[in-house]
C-alpha cells in the first residue's frame, strides 16, 4: 500500500517520549485514517483506535469512557507506553476541554499515553486547540494527494491528474466518467459540506453556500467580485455572507478565494477573490464535459491547466507557510503571487488560450519581486511544475 510521506514523521514522532498529542488534520478523502491505520502496524506499542464519527455531538462522557478504557488496558497489560488514537474528533462538543483535563491528568500521574487525533474541519480544530491545548500539541497536516504521489500510487500521467485530481479512492473509476462524477457529487462533496460545516458551523443559508460552492467550483481560476456573483446566486444575500461562507468552504479543503496582492492587508482583504478549489475533481466533476473532450477544447484546457497550478500552490501553502495572491491593475495581471518572509514570486501559466503578455512586465516595475516564473511548456512545463515543492522557488 502507498505510503505518504508524512507518515514517517508521525511515527518518528511517537516514537519519542510521550511530551505532545499529535494532531493529525486535513480535508476528507487523503488518507489520514488510512495512514495511521498504517503506523499501528509499524508500531509495537498497543493501542486503541476510535471514531467519534457516529456519537452524539454533546457525549463528551464517551471521550473520558474510551480514554479511561486506554489507562485500563495500559495498567492490566503492564505496558510503559499506550497510544490512544481518536478520529473525527471535531464532532464531540468541547472536545478540547475534555481532552485538556485528561492530558494533564496523565502528565501529574506520569502515565505514559502519548495520543494522535483525527479532524476533518480545520477551523474547528484549530479553535480548539488554540483555545484549550496550547503548549500542549503539534500539528501534521494531510493535503490532497499531489501529481507524483497519484503518478507512483497509480500511475497517473499529468492529464489525468489535472482533470480528476488528487483523490485517491476515486483513481479506480476514472474509466467510467459518469460514474466517477457521481462519486466526487454525491459521496464526497456533499459529506464534506455536511458534516464538516453544516453539521458544526451555524449556516443560515445552506443552499446559498452549496450554490456558491458549485459556482465557485466552475469559475476556479477566475477572478468575479461578489457582487457580480449575487447576480448569478437565489436569495444571495450580503456579500458579507458569502465571504464568510467561502471562508468556510477554504476550512474544509475544497474552495478558496485568492485575495488580490497589495502592500496593505486592507487593500487585500477588500479585493474581489479569484476562486480556486483544492482538487481539481470539484472542478471536473461539475462539468459536462469528459476528459477526451475537454483536450479537443485549447481555451477550456488551458483553464483546467491553470487550476491544477492553482491546487499545488494553495495546497502546499498550508504546509510550507507561504501565502498566494493574485495581482491585477486594469488590463494587467499575473496568475499567481507567492510571499514568504519578506520575498514575492510571480508566477504566470500560459497555456492554452491567449492572455496579455504586459501583465508581468507591469508587476515587476511596481513590486520588484524576488523572482519570477513562466510556467510556458518551454523551459518550465505545468506537468514538470506539479512535481515541484513551490517553497523550492523562493
Amino acid at each position: 500500500m502507498f505510503e505518504r510521506t508524512e507518515l514517517q514523521a508521525l511515527k518518528k514522532r511517537v516514537k519519542e517520549p510521550r511530551k505532545l498529542i499529535q494532531v493529525v488534520m486535513g480535508p476528507r478523502q487523503v488518507g489520514k485514517t488510512t495512514m495511521v491505520s498504517q503506523l499501528t502496524q509499524k508500531l509495537t506499542m498497543p493501542y486503541i483506535f476510535e471514531s467519534a464519527d457516529a456519537v452524539a455531538a454533546g457525549n463528551t462522557a464517551w471521550l473520558e469512557q474510551i480514554w479511561e478504557t486506554a489507562r485500563l488496558k495500559q495498567k492490566t497489560q503492564a505496558s510503559n507506553e499506550f497510544l490512544l488514537i481518536i478520529d473525527e474528533i471535531q464532532k464531540i462538543s468541547n472536545w478540547s476541554e475534555t481532552v485538556k483535563k485528561l492530558w494533564d491528568e496523565d502528565s501529574l500521574k506520569k502515565r505514559s499515553i502519548k495520543v494522535i487525533i483525527l479532524g476533518s474541519s480545520r477551523l474547528l480544530l484549530q479553535q480548539g486547540l488554540t483555545e484549550s491545548l496550547a503548549g500542549r500539541f503539534e500539528t501534521i497536516y494531510l493535503t490532497h494527494w499531489t501529481f507524483s504521489e497519484m503518478e507512483k500510487a497509480f500511475g497517473w500521467d499529468s492529464d489525468t491528474y489535472a482533470w480528476f485530481g488528487g483523490y485517491p479512492g476515486s483513481a479506480s473509476l476514472i474509466n467510467d466518467e459518469d460514474r466517477w462524477k457521481r462519486y466526487i457529487r454525491d459521496s464526497l462533496i456533499e459529506t464534506s459540506i455536511s458534516k464538516d460545516i453544516l453539521m458544526l458551523t451555524r449556516i443560515d443559508k445552506p443552499a446559498l453556500l452549496k450554490q456558491l460552492f458549485e459556482l465557485g467550483c466552475t469559475y476556479s481560476g477566475q477572478i468575479l467580485s461578489f457582487t457580480k456573483l449575487q447576480g448569478q446566486l437565489q436569495d444571495a444575500g450580503n456579500t458579507t455572507t458569502l465571504s464568510h461562507y467561502l471562508r468556510l468552504l477554504e476550512t474544509a479543503g475544497l474552495l478558496g478565494g485568492l485575495e488580490k496582492y497589495a502592500h496593505t492587508a486592507i487593500r487585500k482583504r477588500s479585493s474581489s477573490p479569484k476562486f480556486q478549489v483544492f482538487n481539481n475533481a470539484l472542478l471536473s466533476a461539475q462539468q459536462t464535459d469528459t476528459l477526451s473532450d475537454i483536450l479537443e477544447k485549447p481555451n477550456d484546457w488551458g483553464r483546467i491547466i491553470e487550476s491544477a497550478v492553482g491546487t499545488h500552490l494553495v495546497n502546499q501553502a498550508v504546509k510550507e507557510h507561504y501565502a498566494v495572491y493574485y495581482w491585477r491593475d486594469r488590463n494587467d495581471e499575473v496568475d499567481f503571487i507567492l510571499e514568504r518572509q519578506g520575498k514575492i514570486i510571480g508566477i504566470e501559466v500560459k497555456s492554452g488560450f491567449p492572455k496579455n503578455k504586459k501583465g508581468m512586465d507591469a508587476f515587476q516595475k511596481k513590486f520588484n519581486p524576488h523572482k519570477i516564473y513562466f510556467i510556458d511548456n518551454k523551459s518550465l512545463s505545468w506537468s514538470e511544475f506539479l512535481k515541484i515543492n513551490p517553497v523550492e522557488l523562493f
